[in-house]
């Protein structure tokens, strides 16, 4: 049994009821034990052996009970700090309260913590992308490392369906407007739906939309527009200042980052065909929770068992990278 004993208690519980077992005189069991004989009518006159608390019955504060309850009900309905408090409470209450006494009266009336008085305010909930069938794809590009053998750094242009997180990637050596369009052209043939809308953000190589100090809407005229007139695809904008619009993209982005901090490259070579295959087991090996356990390929195979005037041709086992 585990005993609590003051750390400058002279006795221990042993001691202490062979004390109020003795009928000997105190200044004899005093002197057996080298106490005093104030101690040995100390626990003569107790039941217990244990010793008892040493907090003090009385607290030592200026504050009267009814300012107290006035001092807390203000903090609680007013959610003032401390120090601030301290000052309502020298100036209407009590001149001679200190902050700490002030601290270790909220302490006692569980007051003291500020942030949990505060109302829990509910955090928004994630809302879901709206469900669409296959042929609306989210479009990004990534800035890629530079490569040892390589004089300039080069761009991972990103489309992923939103219906069944297919993933198609390209790597091109400039973010320009014709890369955009060459590899929208690219998308359009090697997707194994029909593409029917593309969501980019306000990059210049996908529009000539301004904002900020010069705000000017997309004209339609730009090299991406026509391009997606020509193949029957919408082309929409995020709002600007707002990624989250395009965060489907932006997340599997991150799972290239992940890959490209994983692993060390020798060559340029060597990191496209490292993103390569990875998009590769992406779309055809990873299950993804949100498909309920699905890879990208099975759901587009669903899709086109349910759906076949959405898809232009079967599926292969390379699809995404031809």
């Amino acid at each position: 049994m585990l005993i609590s004993l003051h750390k400058q208690a002279t006795t221990t519980p042993k001691i202490r009821a062979a004390i109020q077992a003795s009928i000997e005189p105190a200044w004899k069991v005093a002197e057996r034990y080298g106490i005093s004989e104030q101690t040995v009518w100390k626990w003569r006159s107790r039941d217990s052996v244990d010793d008892r608390s040493h907090t003090p019955h009385r607290l030592q504060t200026t504050l009267t009970p009814a300012q107290e309850a006035v001092a807390v009900s203000l903090r609680k309905t007013l959610l003032l700090p401390l120090d601030d408090l301290l000052s309502v409470v020298r100036e209407f209450l009590n001149p001679h309260v200190s902050r700490s006494g002030l601290d270790r009266c909220l302490r006692r009336h569980g007051a003291g913590n500020l942030r949990a008085l505060r109302p829990v305010v509910p955090r928004p909930a994630h809302k879901p992308f709206k469900a669409y069938e296959p042929g609306y794809l989210h479009v990004d590009v990534k800035y890629l490392p530079q490569m040892a053998d390589e004089d300039r750094r080069r761009y991972l242009f990103v489309a992923i369906d939103r219906a069944t997180r297919w993933v198609f990637v390209r790597i091109y050596p400039a973010k320009t407007a014709a890369n955009a369009r060459r590899f929208l052209r690219d998308l359009e043939r090697a997707a194994p739906m029909k593409v029917t809308r593309v969501l980019t953000d306000n990059g210049k190589e996908f529009t000539d939309r301004l904002f900020g100090l010069r705000k000017r809407a997309a004209t339609g005229n730009h090299d991406f527009d026509r391009l997606c007139a020509d193949l029957g695809i919408e082309h929409r904008l995020a709002p600007p200042m707002h990624p989250q619009t395009n965060g489907m993209v932006e997340r599997f982005n991150g799972r290239i980052e992940d890959v490209l901090q994983s692993y060390h490259f020798n060559s340029g070579e060597d990191l496209e065909q490292t993103i390569l295959r990875y998009v590769r087991l992406y779309n055809g090996q990873l299950p993804q929770s949100v498909l309920k356990g699905q890879t990208p390929i099975d759901a587009l195979k669903d899709w086109q068992k349910q759906r076949p005037e959405l898809c232009k041709r079967s599926l292969a086992p390379t699809v995404g990278l031809a």
